[in-house]
């Protein structure tokens, strides 16, 4: 894919003081592509969330018979995660919920079908180990029916000691998303000179993925008034939060972001508290032991410091904190918009190197390019969507092979088009597009504007694919087309086994994704 320019300003005029400042037209950039699958469990005979027992010890046959390497991740003596060459067979927040994170693939000429055969592989094998758990994978972005009581969180919810502090310090109300919500994680690689300019358009444009992705239209066994109610879980989470601060990192951008300084000094703003954080230099920001904080700073202001105290968040101990540029790189997780920049250096600059280059126009990029940065854009819009038996009656199986991709073809297609995206965003307003975003929450397709925004973004989509990989964007151009997205075939099914006492099992014969050999991909 070819990322040319940066987008001049928010509004598309000359660069000025608060424009985001052009860069040189780049060569050609083949990206890498990644996908995080999260799968909503259920149990296979009644639809009822189900958390998984057998599941890894069934999967690390599967492999192994497949002749893959193995290695199992503990956490209290239970397997939570079986890493292969290829993939990371997860889970997200709760046993419930899988998540399985592919290695990257290369882009550019076949990328697409590599990483769709990787994708649909790792499915295969998941719905294969379910099996042992008499258990599948519901097409829906959140389960329909499940409690997020605090019995079933404290049974179901993964240990990782990043929770304790979330809920027992900051407070957050992270049982929220116990029951199953799951989007389908896209991950796009940009060359680092242009990964604001990526994300502002991935931003702006969220709307449409919000809009062809809606699968969650439903909760505690109620009608929502959402297609997407999935995406009202950052607010809900963050209401009762012993810092203001963090709900800031969840709305919607006031204005596009300059470059990457700025994303990190909104970041990391004035009102914002610092995540506890690792004294050694580790980067599992789920798992590294960590320390929080004395007097609750900012990351921006701790790290203008020489060293700042506070207590472990294992024994409640006093600890020193050096700052470090560590802290910088492992504290990138802390907005929750709809789409991150996420990287990796492959060395540390000195903190006093980072910090200069921070106050500098454009001064991270040439940083972090000199430091060897790897990195890329999580899009986060899309709601989790799989091929099921609904699907393949309306539209037929060459939709169904391209559900699980087309959020990484779409964003794979804005980025290599990225002139033309940001042009979309200029056009219709970054304003405008925030707006648009909650009504696409809401309503989706059904709404006009949403709709004409839609079909811009797969115009240039499509323009910045080759005509051969339009293929991977088939299920997205039927759903505009039809004006139905999964949302609304998932609720169609729901109101037609109304009043039954076994609702949840008369959804699986429709809605319960298949196996890709069903579907023609094997």
């Amino acid at each position: 894919m070819n990322l040319t320019t940066r987008p001049t300003s928010s509004s598309c005029k000359s660069t000025g003081s608060s424009g985001v400042p052009p860069v040189q037209a780049a060569d050609v950039y083949q990206p890498r592509l990644g996908l995080e699958m999260e799968m909503v469990v259920v149990h296979a005979k009644t639809g009822a969330s189900h958390p998984v027992n057998q599941y890894f010890s069934a999967l690390s046959r599967i492999k192994q018979e497949q002749g893959m390497a193995c290695q199992p991740v503990m956490l209290n003596d239970r397997c939570v995660s079986m890493q292969t060459p290829v993939a990371d067979c997860g889970l997200d927040n709760g046993f419930n919920l899988l998540e399985t994170a592919t290695a990257p693939v290369a882009g550019g000429l076949g990328g697409l079908a590599r990483l769709s055969a990787l994708a649909h592989q790792e499915l295969a094998d998941t719905l294969g180990a379910l099996e042992s758990d008499q258990a599948c994978v519901l097409n829906a972005a959140q389960h329909p029916d499940c409690t997020r009581a605090a019995n079933w969180y404290a049974s179901v919810c993964v240990p990782r000691p990043i929770y304790r502090e979330l809920v027992g310090y900051r407070g957050w109300h992270h049982w929220i998303g116990i029951d199953a919500k799951a989007q389908n994680g896209v991950n796009t690689s940009v060359p680092v000179q242009h990964a604001a300019a990526a994300l502002n358009v991935m931003l702006g444009l969220a709307a449409a993925n919000i809009a062809l992705f809606s699968n969650s239209p439903l909760e505690s066994g109620q009608q929502t008034g959402f297609k997407e109610n999935r995406l009202t879980i950052w607010p809900r989470v963050f209401e009762f939060s012993r810092f203001p601060g963090d709900a800031l990192l969840t709305g919607y951008p006031a204005r596009p972001f300059r470059d990457l300084g700025d994303y990190f000094r909104w970041m990391f703003q004035p009102g914002t508290v610092s995540r506890s954080l690792p004294q050694d230099h580790r980067y599992d920001y789920k798992s590294a032991p960590t320390v929080i904080l004395d007097n609750d700073p900012s990351l921006t202001e701790f790290l203008n410091t020489a060293s700042w105290p506070g207590r472990r968040s294992t024994d409640g101990q006093a600890a020193m904190v050096v700052p470090h540029a560590m802290h910088f790189e492992h504290s990138q997780i802390a907005q929750f918009l709809d789409a991150r920049w996420r990287y990796r250096l492959d060395a540390l600059p000195p903190l006093p190197e980072l910090l200069a280059a921070w106050r500098k126009e454009g001064g991270l990029e040439d940083l972090f390019a000199q430091c060897g940065v790897d990195g890329y854009i999580e899009g986060r819009a899309p709601g989790a969507s799989f091929a099921d038996a609904c699907l393949m009656r309306e539209a037929g199986g060459a939709v169904a092979r391209s559900v699980l991709m087309a959020p990484t073809a779409l964003q794979l297609g804005l980025l290599g088009n990225i002139d033309a995206a940001w042009q979309l965003v200029c056009d219709w307003g970054w304003e405008e597009l925030g707006l648009l975003r909650q009504i696409a929450m809401r309503v989706g397709l059904a709404d006009d504007r949403v709709k004409a925004l839609c079909s811009d973004v797969m115009a240039v989509a499509h323009a910045g694919l080759p005509e051969a990989d339009g293929l991977y964007l088939m299920y997205a151009d039927y759903v505009l087309r039809s004006g139905r997205s999964a949302a609304d075939r998932f609720l169609d099914t729901w109101n037609s086994v109304s009043g039954h006492g076994d609702r949840l099992a008369r959804l699986l014969p429709e809605h319960a994704a298949l196996h890709p050999g069903q579907f023609g991909i094997f």
